[in-house]
């Protein structure tokens, strides 16, 4: 796993910066360290590294899940990333008004909440 986990951390840096990741390698401490292999090594060494759908629409089907999952911590960092990858503001709000017909309107006026932010963040608004 410690190749997968290299191959994930350096996607994972190319995806959403290097100074982001290491914030995040570094949250939890030690105690996170096997947390961050696992994430590195199987979501961005593994699936994230398929070749069978473009990094962007990777990052709007995650904006989509974690928007859904009320997670609006990963959701901020997936919408960095979508950016990053090449993803539009308006593809952002298309996929984020899925989420409210498919999944309600609460799911989707936090997520549009956190678009705004991270648009405004990223001067892309």
């Amino acid at each position: 796993t410690n190749e997968l986990a290299d191959k994930g951390l350096k996607l994972r840096k190319e995806l959403f910066g290097e100074k982001a990741v290491e914030k995040r390698m570094v949250a939890f401490g030690a105690f996170g360290e096997p947390l961050q292999h696992i994430i590195n090594a199987y979501a961005y060494g593994d699936i994230w590294s398929r070749p069978g759908l473009p990094m962007s629409t990777k990052s709007l089907a995650m904006i989509a899940m974690m928007a859904a999952a009320n997670r609006p911590a990963e959701l901020r960092v997936h919408l960095k990333g979508a950016l990053k990858n090449g993803c539009s503001p308006e593809e952002i709000r298309e996929i984020l008004l899925l989420v409210a017909l498919y999944c309600g309107i609460p799911a989707a006026n936090e997520a549009h909440r956190a678009a705004m932010d991270v648009l405004q963040e990223e001067n892309r608004q």
